[in-house]
């Protein structure tokens, strides 16, 4: 090869990665071109559903485009999580996730994920508890009266859940543990439709997230008669937690924002401040402070050691307690 035309060849490369760079930038630049998708990977109606589309409107004026909620329910959350892990890494795909997200690790024999791999992390959004209802008409009064119920008969107290894996799933798993009593677990596909057979009396109670409660509570259709946290909730102060009758007995629920692997940082960028000036409008802080959540969105990398913490934690409670998904 002559020297000038190794010369031009190199030229030709040189140019060519310039012309790669600049595409990419100006498409970093424009993001988002397009409406953004929040995945929810519950039905409509439940908690989880209510603050992702109230984040979808701040999220939405932030970003100066569309932001659609998604709901794909079912599996304990694995459907709408695989179908972001698998969507191109551009951040138009973004995952909604929840306590669930740290427990299928060490509760599912096999993912069609890898959580560690699959997913970057944008922001903690909220956390808070999980609160323990029975119907207004429930003869169960207080945490004592089910612990002596499931005592008489065990097994036959029912518990719904918004699905395997889930908060409310686990925090039924881990009263029945400590409190040496059984509970009959019946999963649904989302708090909304677990909520409806609570109220129609198929089953006994639900230790339901707080978002996903609060209403029917304030309307007085349940009443709540305990919260998971290790002690009482800011928001919740009138009741009780449950742990002032099983000792030790803790559970938190969260919310965040993940994306597939390999989003540009950048865009993790945009979408990370754009969730936090949501969360900062009053709109939305209104809508979660009566319900015991609160806000904690910071960084990235915040979110990442979260869950790394939440994931060994209940990996270890898994194991111990021999937690099963059904």
């Amino acid at each position: 090869m002559t020297l000038p035309l190794r010369s031009f060849l190199r030229r030709l490369s040189g140019c060519l990665a310039a012309t790669a760079l600049a595409a990419s930038s100006a498409a970093l630049a424009a993001f988002p071109d397009r409406p953004v998708k929040l995945v929810v990977p519950f039905a409509p109606g439940g908690g989880t559903d209510a603050i992702a589309r109230a984040l979808g409107v701040g999220m939405s004026q932030a970003l100066g485009q569309s932001v659609i909620v998604d709901n794909k329910p079912g599996a304990g959350t694995i459907i709408g999580s695989d179908a972001v892990a698998k969507s191109p890494p551009d951040g138009y795909s973004v995952l909604v996730s929840t306590f669930a997200h740290a427990v299928n690790p060490s509760l599912m024999a096999k993912l069609p994920y890898d959580t560690q791999k699959a997913f970057a992390p944008v922001v903690l959004l909220a956390r808070g508890p999980n609160v323990l209802v029975v119907r207004a008409d429930s003869s169960y009064k207080s945490v004592a009266d089910v612990v002596a119920a499931a005592r008489a008969k065990p097994g036959a107290l029912s518990y719904a859940s918004q699905g395997n894996g889930t908060s409310a799933h686990l925090a039924g798993e881990m009263f029945t543990n400590l409190a040496k009593v059984q509970l009959t677990h019946v999963p649904y596909k989302g708090a909304g439709p677990a909520l409806t057979d609570l109220l129609g009396g198929q089953v006994d109670m639900m230790f339901a997230t707080a978002a996903a409660a609060s209403s029917q509570v304030a309307a007085g259709k349940l009443r709540a008669i305990g919260v998971t946290t290790p002690g009482r909730a800011q928001a919740l102060k009138d009741v009780p937690a449950i742990s002032e009758t099983v000792p030790g007995y803790a559970v938190e629920s969260w919310y965040g924002l993940f994306v597939p692997a390999g989003t540009p940082t950048e865009v993790i960028g945009r979408l990370n401040a754009a969730a936090k000036k949501a969360t900062e409008s009053a709109q939305f802080r209104k809508m979660l402070e009566p319900e015991g959540l609160t806000v904690s969105a910071g960084s990235s990398a915040e979110l990442g050691d979260f869950v790394q913490t939440e994931t060994a934690r209940w990996s270890r409670i898994v194991k111990e307690n021999n937690v099963k998904a059904d």
